[in-house]
């Protein structure tokens, strides 16, 4: 078993306790970049302006699924996603304890998320789940890509539904953190 400290990933390729498995890698649950306190006060007063909107149109039920939304949005800013084990082996992709065979398996592409590669692997229809893999690094990311290659199409640009284009749209209403010399998030 081979490891690379500086990158947190631990690669197996046909490891004698399990000959199934091809490949192996860990990795972020989801893609995470910590924020500052800008981008919480930004989506607190995101949600109170609604909130008084909503309330002044006399929809008060709507009020909830809005700070429910705050919530969430709070959380996954603050917490950083634990690290799991992603495996490819003989039969399909096993991530988070889910196993999906190949033959449920339509394509796959790659996509940024906060400056880290995530792996996207699309069913077929008439489901089409997407299971994301966060990819820690370049060699990681050129040998999931081989492997993949032989079992599913590898798609260079993902196709974008109407959801994904309101999505990136919003994304980009959202406001960019200043960054320090340093790298890090600047002060408030």
């Amino acid at each position: 078993m081979q490891k690379e400290d500086r990158s947190n990933v631990e690669k197996k390729e046909g490891v004698a306790g399990n000959p199934q498995e091809i490949f192996s890698w860990k990795a972020p649950l989801r893609p995470y970049r910590k924020r500052s306190g800008k981008i919480i006060r930004f989506y607190l007063a995101l949600a109170l302006l609604l909130s008084l909107i909503i309330y002044f149109f006399g929809s008060k039920v709507l009020l909830v699924p809005i700070w429910t939304l705050l919530f969430l949005f709070y959380v996954l800013t603050v917490t950083p996603s634990p690290k799991i084990e992603n495996k490819i082996t003989k039969f399909g992709i096993e991530t988070a304890g889910i196993t999906v065979r190949w033959e449920n398996l339509s394509h796959f592409y790659f996509i940024k998320k906060f400056g880290q590669d995530v792996l996207t692997i699309v069913t077929n229809p008439p489901f089409n789940y997407h299971i994301y893999l966060v990819v820690p690094d370049k060699k990681t990311k050129e040998k999931v890509k081989l492997l993949l290659s032989e079992h599913l199409v590898y798609k260079e640009k993902p196709p974008k539904s109407l959801t994904d284009k309101i999505a990136d749209f919003l994304q980009n209403l959202v406001p960019d953190e200043e960054v320090t010399s340093k790298g890090s998030p600047a002060a408030v």
